[in-house]
């Protein structure tokens, strides 16, 4: 794009590599850039310094427990998080996607309180899908996005919609289609500065604040960082403070020790936290995938009701309660089908989930798909009745304590490793990676709403199991020939439908696979590699 910052020495310092787009000078305009310059030249460094930390801490072998050093904001019954700000008192009902103009207007109406809109798992970064994502979420903060299709279905938003929760991308990923000082801005900055900067005084104006969900964070100084951000960016455009509210997803293991002193950091802007059920368990294999007492069965038997997740659910209804914040239960990632039978039984399984959220304190929980959403709200209503959420019960903490030793306690976790979950975490893995090189970030499979967060569990799931030698339930160790097998098996069966891929797709898929799953060392994060090497044109 040819878009040059407001200031001259912003002139000289900020570069959009990004192709243009109708209305994306809305969006990547001087001042926004100069905003975003300022983002970058104060947190910059110290993002780089959090990501270095991360890269020398060994939750394995450091014995990771609570923090003996941040006792005192655990044993400090003063403090609490503000009330809940305007559009967030009830949350029972999230539900979580994409920001495309369809997908957003769908969730908007959907009848859930809240709208998570994800530049994060469930958005592939293409350039197009970031600033198209910026340019729906200003139009439905104004109240006129619409959409038509190409045989002429026209979708446009309901008096009544959803509150907008906004969640950027974690610290780790950058956004090199943005330079400051020739270097890549970071995709959060990206994400968070460019719908702060366009929305924030529209939605104070009305009198609301401007919501986000934090992914990924590892540890409270990683909040601290958010929260210095959220202080400059009020500054900054002279807002009041706490006119930005933040939930924290509790989605690593580290973050997991660390609830209470998130919040704690987070203190002004913090309205809750959420069990992000599926990226704590990847982060759980990331972490301890070297040590043969954390192999976990088939992703399918790691269900909440198993005891190392049942601790860090209870611990974080809890700690939210204890402080005054909302506890938001995890995502439900059924798609209801045309098969009415099949629908009735996944819609029963979505409800017992639900219901055993709501009694065990959660204020509310998330939803994949509009046709969920009122399995959830009923659920939870049966337990709320009228009252909007359950931050001032606090039964469920009685005679309660939950330790390291709880929380790590993976070995309790029954189920098998079987050929058929195999084959399956292969091929979730290569269809979505798939579609996500193809611009799609929460995609369709087998029934489940997938997203970075399932493939990434799945690539780890293969890696641990290949380094252990685990046994499937045919007596037979997993091993590389078997997953390279499985690989070729599935890449054969995707080159049935290649029509519109470009040519090399075989050979990236295998590649983005090998280098998750197969190699000696587990990388982070497989979307990372994806990105740098076949998305920046795009």
């Amino acid at each position: 794009m040819n878009v040059k910052a407001a200031t001259p020495s912003a002139i000289r310092h900020v570069t959009v590599r990004g192709h243009d787009g109708p209305r994306y000078d809305e969006i990547v305009t001087p001042s926004a850039l100069d905003f975003l310059r300022e983002l970058h030249r104060t947190f910059g460094a110290r993002r780089r310094a959090i990501l270095e930390a991360r890269s020398h801490r060994n939750p394995a072998r450091d014995a990771l427990d609570f923090l003996p050093e941040t006792r005192h904001i655990r044993e400090d019954s003063g403090w609490q998080v503000p009330p809940p700000a305007a559009g967030l008192v009830d949350r029972r009902v999230e539900i979580t996607g994409p920001t495309d103009a369809k997908m957003s207007i769908n969730a908007l109406n959907s009848g859930a309180e809240v709208w998570m809109a994800d530049f994060e798992d469930a958005t592939s970064p293409t350039w197009a899908n970031i600033i198209e994502g910026q340019i729906n979420l200003k139009d439905a903060v104004a109240g006129t996005l619409r959409h038509v299709t190409a045989v002429g279905r026209e979708y446009t938003l309901a008096d009544s919609t959803a509150t907008i929760v906004v969640r950027p991308r974690g610290w780790h990923l950058p956004e090199r289609h943005i330079q400051v000082d020739s270097e890549p801005i970071a995709g959060a900055l990206v994400d968070f500065g460019l719908y702060f900067f366009h929305n924030a005084q529209a939605r104070v104006d009305r009198g609301e604040g401007i919501y986000f969900y934090l992914p990924k964070l590892e540890s409270h100084l990683e909040a601290r960082l958010w929260n210095d951000v959220f202080v400059f960016a009020q500054d900054r455009l002279d807002l009041p403070v706490s006119s930005i509210r933040a939930t924290v997803l509790i989605e690593t293991i580290t973050a997991a020790f660390e609830m209470e002193e998130i919040l704690y950091e987070l203190r002004d802007h913090a309205s809750g936290l959420n069990a992000g059920r599926w990226d704590y368990v990847f982060s759980l294999i990331k972490n301890f995938g070297s040590d043969p007492e954390f192999v976990l069965p088939d992703r399918s038997d790691v269900t909440m009701t198993v005891p190392f997740m049942r601790a860090y659910t209870e611990l974080l209804v809890r700690t939210c309660h204890r402080r005054g914040a909302h506890a938001i239960g995890g995502m439900a990632a059924v798609i209801p089908g045309r098969d009415a039978e099949a629908t009735k039984d996944a819609l029963a399984r979505v409800r017992a989930d639900k219901d055993r959220e709501a009694a065990d304190g959660f204020d509310g929980s998330w939803v994949a798909h509009p046709g969920l959403v009122e399995t959830c709200q009923e659920a939870f209503t049966a337990v709320l009745g009228e009252r909007p959420n359950q931050v001032g019960s606090r039964q469920q903490s009685q005679g309660l304590e939950t330790t390291a030793t709880d929380l790590l306690a993976v070995h309790k976790t029954s189920g098998a490793v079987t050929v058929g979950g195999v084959r399956t975490n292969v091929s979730v893995l290569v269809r979505y990676l798939d579609a996500w090189l193809s611009g799609r970030g929460a995609v369709a499979i087998d029934g489940l709403m997938e997203d970075a967060a399932t493939a990434e569990i799945s690539r780890c799931q293969l890696w641990q199991w290949i380094q252990h030698g685990t046994l499937m339930d045919n007596s037979q160790p997993v091993t590389r020939t078997l997953v390279e097998s499985l690989l070729e098996q599935e890449l054969a069966a995707l080159t049935g439908t290649w029509q519109g891929r470009p040519a090399d797709r075989v050979g990236a898929l295998r590649d983005l696979v090998r280098y998750g799953a197969l190699d000696e060392s587990l990388p982070g994060f497989v979307t990372e590699r994806a990105y740098c090497e076949h998305l920046l044109d795009i």
